[in-house]
């Protein structure tokens, strides 16, 4: 029997689709706020928010023919609504994991789906069947600055492409006192054969012979259009030189199909370490840093967590840092300018016998530091970023 090329793409979309979808499904319908039960369950906080763990599906309970064939019709007459060009465009984004660049998908804003005793908008539906099967409101994603749709308030079409959004990744409140440390805790050690920087950096924040301190990199005259740049640390060296950002969107990765930015895995090292060489095998589509009205986020596109350290993610108040754990798929704000502003205090003296960090971000990959882990600091995480902003 022949088939179709519009049936062909159908059937491996459905094959792609993220596994748990109908087990979530019956396991939310049959007991009341189960699925938030089983996502607090499996949420991994050392280091990190509550939300940003990613809730999995009830693996227990085997879901029913007829909750498989229910969703299988659904999504089987969403898709055949679309075009030929739209389906080869849906199927190169889910088979790529978002790595390569696609289209966006878009479809009437107003057009909805009936999911068992649920109404769902078409983006978050589809973002359920391929990326997220336990995601329950459509406040739970962000949508992503290369998207068309992006900052539009009330189109008539919306892109449904699911790799042109994020999940967000909500902060506890208070944080979990674990995965804090007092400041005293984090005095600079000596570093040789290196330079200590005017920032502190988890504490041992040194830069390679010859390097720029971070209060050079962006308060010496230069290029105004810069609104940041970032250095890439293996351990405590620096490798690479600082690269700077003038795009309102940065990808940074060491593997990423048409990747365009900042790639890691072009940098020449000459560390030998079997643990950095792992890491750094792992980073893959690394990160996505973009400027946006409200603040810079960070998008883990990668397939392993992030931790992520910045002050303008503590209480305004605190004298203790947090690290903050991000699964892959999430977005997180990073650094807010207007909380930074406010966080200089020039007249507390106590305030400032610290090195002020306001506007610098560190990102480590796979591997997080903190007082529940083994690396108290940055510096002793196998692949690390330096995030500074500029402060004009």
């Amino acid at each position: 029997m022949f088939r179709t090329k519009r049936s062909v793409l159908v059937r491996r979309l459905w094959r792609n689709r993220a596994p748990g979808g109908e087990e979530e499904e019956e396991a939310a319908a049959g007991e009341p706020g189960g699925g938030a039960a089983a996502a607090e369950a499996q949420a991994h906080v050392c280091g990190g928010g509550r939300g940003c763990c990613p809730g999995k599906a009830n693996r227990g309970s085997r879901a029913s023919a007829g909750a498989e064939a229910e969703l299988k019709a659904l999504i089987h007459a969403v898709l055949k609504r679309l075009k030929e060009r739209q389906l080869e465009g849906l199927l190169h984004a889910v088979e790529s994991r978002g790595g390569a660049r696609t289209p966006c998908l878009l479809l009437p804003a107003k057009a909805d789906s009936r999911l068992g005793q649920h109404w769902y908008p078409l983006p978050m539906l589809l973002c359920k069947v391929f990326r997220w099967p336990d995601l329950r409101h459509c406040s739970e994603v962000k949508r992503l600055r290369c998207c068309e749709s992006y900052g539009k308030a009330h189109p008539e079409l919306v892109c449904c492409n699911p790799h042109h959004l994020s999940r967000l990744c909500e902060l506890e409140s208070p944080p979990p006192p674990y995965s804090r440390y007092p400041m005293d805790f984090l005095k600079p050690t000596d570093c040789p054969d290196s330079v200590p920087s005017s920032t502190e950096t988890g504490g041992t924040n040194c830069l390679a012979p010859g390097g720029l301190s971070d209060s050079q990199v962006l308060q010496e005259p230069g290029d105004q259009s810069q609104w940041c740049v970032v250095a890439y640390w293996e351990e405590k060296t620096r490798v690479g030189r600082l690269y700077s950002v003038q795009e309102p969107s940065l990808d940074i990765f060491y593997d990423l199909p048409q990747g365009n930015g900042f790639c890691l895995g072009q940098l020449n090292s000459d560390n030998k370490s079997q643990l950095v060489q792992k890491v750094r095998s792992k980073i893959g589509y690394g990160i996505q840093l973009t400027k946006e009205v409200d603040g810079v986020w960070v998008y883990n596109r990668s397939s392993y967590p992030i931790f992520i350290k910045s002050a303008t993610l503590d209480n305004p108040d605190s004298r203790t840092l947090l690290v903050h754990k991000v699964f892959p798929g999430f977005s997180i704000k990073a650094f807010d300018y207007e909380k930074a502003y406010s966080l200089q205090r020039p007249n507390d003296h106590e305030f400032m016998q610290q090195p002020w960090t306001g506007f610098t971000v560190q990102i480590s990959f796979v591997k997080g530091w903190g007082q529940c882990y083994t690396r108290q600091f940055i510096s002793s995480c196998p692949c690390w970023l330096e995030v500074i902003f500029n402060n004009r």
